[in-house]
């Protein structure tokens, strides 16, 4: 349990504020601001910096403000472990974009779930900066992402480079002859949602041709891979997806690769964990593990 004023400190840097925190806390604002001086004199630096009404963190701040919440994380953790001891069964949870469970993650979790038939798993799906949030919030254990990740307060390990594809129907017939990125703007764009890491990694490649979603003439905008290459199936529009989306439609012939000389793009999969957690270890080495039986199961013979 933390300390009744480190409890202070973190509901000011939630609120940015000294009133809101006394209220949150049902304490009086000179009381906040005791606690918050007591800190600053028990650590030997400012942890804000005060500009009238407006407070923000000195970089002392960011860093107690990162290892208490680590700290707070690691207690969940630890209440869970507490509760499994002496028990023959344990629990991992971690977290996975849509893209990566639905089409990625099987073999090598098959295989790991073989090998640890005690462990107890709980996949969460979610775009990116959801599953983001959840590590920040000790919800999961550690995650495989796609997209653009800020790793500053993040463990990391790149599971593979996956190609990422502009893709239309068998036969789809364009608005116009396709050769470049911008012939593709008459065309419907089916697209993920916001925070997805399939739409961030295709937001990013148009500012660089100062495009963006809006250029396209159309759009669909789903939340669900499945269904979107469901419609890309029906010839219901174009769009960018991984290899690992569309590799069997590929073999099939059902879907193609879109003709463009402007766009060649590879992207990582990657593990992501706290890294100040004092479980961060004991995540790394199970993220190394499925990374090695990912890497074993696209070796092995079909």
């Amino acid at each position: 349990m933390l300390d009744f004023r480190m409890e202070t400190f973190l509901s000011v840097c939630q609120h940015m504020s000294f009133t809101a925190a006394s209220e949150e806390l049902h304490i009086t604002q000179p009381a906040v601001s005791q606690h918050i001086r007591f800190l600053e004199k028990h650590y030997g630096c400012p942890l804000f910096l005060r500009d009238g009404k407006r407070i923000s963190l000195t970089p002392a701040g960011q860093v107690l403000l990162d290892t208490m919440n680590s700290l707070q994380n690691d207690h969940k953790t630890l209440m869970r472990r507490m509760q499994e001891a002496g028990s023959e069964q344990k629990t991992l949870t971690f977290g996975v974009t849509l893209t990566i469970g639905e089409y990625a993650i099987l073999p090598a979790l098959a295989s790991y779930l073989k090998s640890h038939p005690d462990t107890n798993i709980y996949v969460r799906y979610g775009n990116t900066h959801t599953l983001v949030d959840l590590l920040h919030q000790g919800e999961i254990d550690f995650a495989l992402v796609e997209g653009y990740v800020p790793s500053e307060d993040l463990g990391t390990l790149v599971d593979r480079v996956e190609p990422y594809l502009p893709v239309c129907a068998k036969g789809h017939v364009f608005q116009k002859p396709v050769s470049t990125l911008r012939d593709l703007l008459g065309e419907r764009l089916l697209i993920r949602e916001p925070g997805s890491g399939t739409r961030d990694i295709l937001e990013k490649y148009l500012s660089l041709f100062n495009l963006s979603i809006d250029d396209f003439s159309h759009y669909a905008e789903v939340e669900s891979i499945h269904s979107i290459v469901g419609l890309l199936q029906r010839d219901c529009g174009i769009t960018f997806l991984y290899e690992a989306a569309v590799h069997e439609l590929l073999e099939q012939g059902l879907v193609e690769v879109i003709p463009i000389s402007d766009f060649q793009m590879h992207h990582e999969f990657t593990f992501l964990w706290d890294k100040n957690s004092c479980f961060a270890p004991e995540y790394q080495e199970i993220c190394r593990q499925l990374h090695s039986r990912a890497k074993l199961d696209a070796f092995s013979p079909q």
